[in-house]
């Protein structure tokens, strides 16, 4: 048993029953404490997460900056560390962050960006050339909190204030199958769409048209999907999609709205 370290892990979640295993599993032993912030699940979340020593709290769905937020002053210690349901840190990771916290003056920085690597379903481990995501997940409260956007759940960092670099990464559960994946894509984009009509930035035919091929230029060559084989030519399309399909959602409810004005 490795000694807990002052530092709160929070959650949010909802039917999770099949992934959050892997999250609290990977910090339960060494973490003060494990916030899960559920809302509304109705399979065996709520019940496993309790069950292996988390602390649940049920909390309506407001989006996902406000969830995390609320997730956030849950939480009784100063240094937190965000997780995703379907994430889990990685034994390199752990050994890290504990050494940071073992130095007498605590972590150097007052926050930390950290790589995320997709693990698809058929792999038991991130690939070599796995795509990942970097974001602030490891932060001090006084110096970061989540934004309350509904779509872009981010850190954002007081003035001054410099977020060093995990050098060990995250695992990433992103999807259950090709099926879930699409169901994703989705509900996203929806979210997405919705959100650039509310901030007045409604997409040009030039950007529906020219968008498709940079984002395709982006992803299999610049993030070097190019490198995993036809899983990476899938993932790159299912990406384009994703990125184009919100541009259509956006200039439909545009549309939708400007008509029912002139009615």
């Amino acid at each position: 048993m490795t000694s807990k370290i002052p530092l709160s892990v929070f959650i949010i979640a909802k039917n999770e029953e099949d992934r959050i295993g892997y999250t609290i599993n990977s910090v339960v032993d060494w973490v003060d404490e494990v916030i899960v912030v559920d809302s509304g699940s109705d399979d065996g979340t709520v019940e496993l997460s309790e069950l292996l020593g988390a602390k649940v709290v049920f909390h309506e769905w407001p989006g996902y900056g406000e969830q995390k937020i609320f997730a956030e002053q849950q939480c009784s210690n100063q240094w937190v560390l965000n997780l995703d349901a379907d994430e889990e840190v990685s034994a390199e990771a752990r050994a890290e962050i504990l050494q940071l916290f073992d130095q007498p003056t605590g972590p150097d920085r007052k926050a930390y960006f950290v790589d995320i690597k997709t693990i698809k379903p058929t792999e038991d481990a991130p690939r070599r050339f796995a795509p990942f995501n970097r974001f602030i997940r490891l932060y001090h409260t006084e110096f970061g909190s989540f934004n309350s956007s509904t779509v872009h759940d981010v850190v954002d960092l007081r003035d001054g204030v410099r977020a060093g670099m995990l050098a060990s990464v995250f695992y990433h559960r992103c999807f259950r199958s090709y099926s879930h994946a699409v169901e994703k894509i989705n509900y996203y984009t929806s979210m997405q769409a919705h959100d650039m009509l509310k901030r007045d930035r409604v997409p040009s035919i030039w950007r529906v048209v020219i968008e498709p091929f940079l984002s395709f230029f982006k992803i299999y060559i610049l993030r070097k999907h190019v490198f995993l084989g036809v899983d990476g030519f899938q993932d790159s399309v299912m990406y384009v999609f994703a990125r184009t399909i919100r541009l259509s959602k956006a200039r439909e409810l545009a549309k939708i709205e400007s008509r029912a004005k002139a009615a």
